[in-house]
């Protein structure tokens, strides 16, 4: 397989971070989540970004470390759900990577999120369920537009969803 980069998106809690290195591993790639890699970068966690910067500090962080890896090679980044809000970084998904759309219920996700809500800056202070399908309903159209491939997560394991995203792949 030629040098090919691989996105995983989709909404938080969606699985990104869980299949992102299964799937590396079985295309002998390397892993980034882009979360990590944003607090490794700035020395603070998400949440104090956006509590001390706001959320476009945050968004300006996360666009300028997924350009970085757009010029990698052979890597799997799993950036966070919103990535996709910025026209900038649509664009730089759409031409630079392999984008795979995990798409999850609703409910799947606010079974998944609701024990580490308040730790999560776009949902801590809200009823889950209702602030899980405002965001969804604000990002689905989005991750739409951007994917390459769009995988269910629902009721598989990470193993077979990184098999079917490998069997998807088309060297860039």
């Amino acid at each position: 397989m030629d040098t090919l980069r691989v996105a995983l998106i989709g909404f938080m809690g969606c699985g990104k971070s869980t299949v992102g290195p299964v799937l590396a591993r079985r295309l002998g790639y390397a892993f980034v989540d882009l979360d990590s890699d944003i607090q490794t970068v700035s020395g603070r966690t998400i949440q104090e970004i956006f509590k001390e910067d706001g959320e476009s500090a945050f968004r300006a962080l996360e666009s300028e470390r997924l350009s970085q890896y757009a010029c990698a090679s052979d890597i799997v980044v799993a950036p966070g759900g919103g990535v996709v809000i910025a026209e900038a970084n649509r664009s730089i998904l759409r031409r630079q990577f392999h984008v795979v759309y995990l798409r999850t219920k609703a409910s799947t996700l606010a079974d998944r999120l609701r024990s580490e809500a308040e730790h999560r800056p776009l949902l801590a202070g809200y009823p889950l369920e209702e602030r899980i399908a405002r965001l969804m309903s604000e990002r689905s159209a989005l991750y739409d537009e951007v994917a390459s491939q769009i995988v269910d997560f629902d009721g598989k394991s990470p193993h077979s969803i990184a098999v079917e995203i490998a069997g998807g792949l088309e060297p860039a």
